[in-house]
């Protein structure tokens, strides 16, 4: 059974809508209730989590609401309640002790120093691998896992974000010629991707699926390829000159080089924490100065380009990025018109899950 099959989650709310579920929703509550009033502990409310999702499968099995279910479908459900109860649980168990934070803040002003000068020939990725275009949808899809709370959305972001990289180097490898890419071709480029990406809270996010994603459904690719996440997150917090086969004084030039840079840059006006749908988005004043900043950001490369700037070999990822604006401005338009605020910010992240399972299906396909 595939562990990031697409999620019908209505399927979920529709069941704990029947009459006879009566009691499967109020042990879903007293389970929320009690552990909202535990003091944190990681691994003794990962653990209670997790019984309690393999408790409430054994009893969706022998439930009359289940009977005749398939494995797909009893999975579903399952799923459904790991994505509920997480929402409810999320400010409880996200980022919440200091150290975690501390953690996030030193990653992500490390990589903001790497960003100004690394490039792909300091992590010895071969030329024919190179390709800043096509990591920049990688990087995009790294880029979204803050912006959910579901452990399984989280993961199915670093998913997506690997499989691009997997399969660019599994269409050079055949279209040059050359043996075929291996774990010592992909953790470069990951590391890489990482850095240029700097995804928010790097670390609160790998340790929040590591605790809270089903443990039977972390497994087989994607428990590959959140591992080797966690690796980069090693590799960035210890590197150092030798890493990059670099001089040590070069180094510390480059580093004190871009903290200088950094320091001269007026401060952020805004910080968008826990995810984007818990940021300063009901201000409109911070949510427009936001806006401005990241449309000049490096994700949106053809902000500033004129007609003569296109070169052939953009006009893929232009379109993609054309059509994926166009069908979220068009699905928010439409909620917006029938919604309350608050339902048409959770109809937005509905709708990028939706979008993110249609490039995990099409990334999956090699090319």
């Amino acid at each position: 059974m595939d562990p990031l099959a697409p999620l019908n989650f209505y399927d979920f709310l529709d069941r704990m809508r029947h009459p006879s579920a009566v009691d499967l929703v109020r042990s879903i509550k007293s389970f929320i209730v009690s552990f909202s009033f535990n003091a944190y502990d990681a691994e003794r409310d990962s653990k209670k989590l997790q019984d309690f999702l393999v408790s409430m499968e054994s009893i969706f099995r022998d439930h009359p609401l289940w009977a005749g279910a398939t494995e797909e479908e009893i999975d579903n459900s399952v799923e459904g309640l790991e994505k509920y109860l997480m929402a409810k649980l999320f400010n409880r168990v996200f980022a919440s002790v200091p150290e975690d934070s501390k953690r996030d803040m030193e990653i992500m002003e490390k990589i903001q120093l790497l960003q100004s000068f690394i490039k792909p020939e300091h992590l010895d990725i071969p030329k024919y691998f190179q390709n800043e275009a096509s990591w920049l949808l990688a990087e995009k899809e790294l880029q979204k896992t803050n912006a959910f709370k579901s452990p399984r959305e989280k993961l199915l972001c670093i998913f997506s974000c690997c499989r691009v990289i997997n399969n660019l180097l599994l269409n050079v490898s055949m279209a040059s010629n050359h043996k075929p890419a291996g774990a010592d071709d992909f953790l470069p480029v990951l590391i890489y991707v990482t850095i240029k990406a700097n995804p928010p809270q790097l670390h609160s996010n790998l340790k929040y699926i590591q605790l809270y994603r089903r443990q039977s459904r972390l497994v087989s690719e994607a428990a590959y390829y959140f591992t080797n996440l966690v690796s980069v997150e090693a590799f960035i917090i210890e590197l150092n000159a030798q890493s990059l086969s670099m001089d040590e004084n070069e180094f510390e030039r480059c580093m004190q080089a871009a903290r200088s840079s950094i320091a001269k840059q007026p401060p952020q006006s805004a910080t968008i924490k826990r995810g984007t749908f818990q940021s300063n988005v009901l201000d409109p004043v911070i949510g427009q100065q936001i806006f401005e900043a990241k449309v000049h950001d490096e994700a949106y490369p053809f902000m500033d380009a004129e007609v003569g700037d296109l070169k052939v070999d953009e006009v893929e990822l232009l379109l993609r990025l054309y059509k994926d604006v166009v069908v979220k401005y068009s699905r928010l338009r439409d909620a917006v018109k029938s919604l309350s605020l608050d339902k048409a910010l959770t109809l937005v992240a509905m709708d990028e899950r939706s979008q993110l399972t249609s490039k995990h299906e099409e990334t999956s396909r090699p090319r």
